[in-house]
C-alpha cells in the first residue's frame, strides 16, 4: 500500500540558504508524489565532514509554526552535536486543509502522505556524511501519527519522538465535513490504524510526549498508543496543552535523541 518508486528522481532544488553561526539551513523542494506539487523543506547541516546523524521532523497542525518551521530552532541546536536534519511540509501545512478537506479523499491522501514521508527520508540519507544507521524521527500531532505508519513500513529509523498523539486517525476525522456514511469511512481507514503500525516496530525506541491539559486526547488513548509499542519505550507527561510548547518537553526529547543517537554532549 505504501510501496513507491525508490528510483524515481527526487528532483530536490535549492532555493536559497541561512548561516546561524556554523550552521548552515538551505531552504529546499523535493518531489514527495510523482506528478504532485514539490515539497518545500529546510535541510539543517552543520559545519564540518561527519559522521553525522540524521533526523526527519514532522510538524503538527496548529495556531502558530504549523509547517515545516517549527522545530527548526531545535534543529538548529542540535546541529552542532553532529546532526542532519530535513524538516517537511506536510499537507496540514496548507492554509484551511482541515476545514477544507473531502473525506472521500483522506485514504488516499494518507497513504500519499505516508509515501511523502519515506521520501523525505531518502532524502535525509542521501545528504553526504550522514550516517544511515542513525536516523531518528520527531513527529508532532498529525506530524507523528503519520510518523508511526511510516515506522511501521519503513525501518530506517532507530528512534522516534512522539509528540501529542492519539491512537487512531479517527480521533480527529469528523470536527468539520463529514463521510457520508461514517461506517463505510471507517471500514475504508480501517487499515491505517496507528497501534496496528507502531506495534510492527521491533528495531527502533520510542518516546512519547504527551500533555496533561490535553483537550484533545484522552488519558484512555495514551494507554492505548503506549500499550501498542514494544520496548524500548517511553512515555512522559508535562504541565501544557496540546501545542507542547514547554521547555522541559523540548530539553526531554534532546536528551532523548542526544543518547539514542550517540550524539556529542
Amino acid at each position: 500500500m505504501f510501496n513507491y518508486d525508490n528510483t524515481a528522481d527526487l528532483m530536490i532544488k535549492e532555493v536559497g540558504t541561512e548561516q546561524r553561526g556554523d550552521v548552515t539551513i538551505r531552504d529546499l523542494s523535493f518531489v514527495g508524489v510523482q506528478g504532485q506539487a514539490p515539497i518545500n523543506a529546510y535541510l539543517v547541516v552543520p559545519q564540518g565532514a561527519g559522521s553525522f546523524a540524521g533526523i526527519l521532523w514532522v510538524h503538527w497542525l496548529g495556531e502558530e509554526h504549523s509547517n515545516r518551521t517549527q522545530f527548526l530552532d531545535e534543529a538548529v541546536a542540535l546541529a552542532p552535536k553532529g546532526v542532519v536534519s530535513l524538516l517537511v511540509d506536510a499537507m496540514w501545512s496548507k492554509a484551511g486543509w482541515y476545514e477544507n478537506r473531502v473525506p472521500a479523499e483522506d485514504y488516499r491522501n494518507s497513504i500519499e502522505q505516508v509515501i511523502t514521508l519515506r521520501r523525505a527520508m531518502d532524502v535525509l540519507m542521501a545528504q553526504p556524511n550522514v550516517d544511515t544507521a542513525r536516523i531518528g524521527f520527531v513527529g508532532h500531532d498529525y506530524g507523528g501519527m503519520y510518523g508511526s505508519i511510516m515506522a511501521g513500513v519503513d525501518p530506517r529509523a532507530v528512534t522516534y519522538v512522539l509528540i501529542a498523539v492519539t491512537p487512531s486517525l479517527n480521533d480527529w476525522a469528523f470536527f468539520a465535513a463529514q463521510p457520508d456514511s461514517k461506517p463505510a469511512y471507517i471500514r475504508q481507514n480501517a487499515d491505517l490504524e496507528l497501534t496496528d503500525y507502531i506495534h510492527r516496530v521491533t528495531n527502533a525506541s520510542v518516546f512519547f510526549q504527551f500533555a496533561e491539559k490535553d483537550i484533545y486526547i484522552s488519558r484512555t488513548g495514551t494507554a492505548i498508543f503506549f500499550a501498542a509499542a514494544n520496548e524500548p519505550r517511553q512515555r512522559q507527561w508535562y504541565a501544557a496543552d496540546h501545542s507542547m510548547n514547554v521547555s522541559e518537553a523540548k530539553a526531554d526529547r534532546a536528551a532523548w535523541l542526544i543518547e539514542k543517537l550517540a550524539l556529542t554532549k
